[in-house]
């Protein structure tokens, strides 16, 4: 296997961050479109989690919200972008590739030393109170994704095996 690893701390995040929007892509890149907007879970009081949609839309939606924050920590007013919804799972796989592309020339700005820190005024205050740092932010999306990938797992296994 040949594989280019980017170097650095900025650079394992960069490369976990895309190993985990892969294995989401790889996840969904099969679905049906009929599947994709199936109410799976009419009980949730989450909006973001009552069908297969509404998770990619909340991915998508954070991973910009993620990297805009990020983004804003050099002196930058970007506000993030509004979220939408796609009526094919291929509208998905390509806004999952421009969240990636997005993360990765926001990070370009930083060097690894500036990933940690410890002074609360360079940090991160996210929309539902935590304070991070770049490198707890970026930790954070990850695994975002991550658990949104075995939500959607469960998800289309219930679609596909009825009881």
């Amino acid at each position: 296997m040949n594989k280019n690893y980017r170097p650095g701390a900025i650079g394992a995040l960069l490369d976990e961050y895309e190993r985990a929007i892969d294995d989401l892509k790889a996840v969904i890149a099969n679905i049906n479109d009929t599947l994709l907007t199936k109410i799976i879970d009419p009980d949730t009081a989450d909006e973001n989690c009552r069908s297969i949609q509404t998770i990619l839309s909340h991915v998508v939606h954070s991973g910009y919200g993620y990297a805009t924050s990020i983004h804003n920590l050099k002196d930058h007013n970007l506000t993030r972008r509004a979220k939408s919804f796609h009526p094919t799972v291929q509208e998905y796989l390509i806004d999952l590739t421009k969240v990636f592309s997005f993360t990765e020339k926001v990070l370009s700005e930083f060097k690894d030393d500036e990933l940690e820190q410890f002074d609360t005024a360079l940090k991160i205050k996210a929309g539902w109170g935590q304070v991070y740092d770049i490198e707890q932010m970026m930790e954070h999306a990850i695994v975002h994704i991550l658990r949104h990938r075995r939500q959607l797992e469960k998800f289309i296994y219930k679609a596909t095996n009825p009881l």
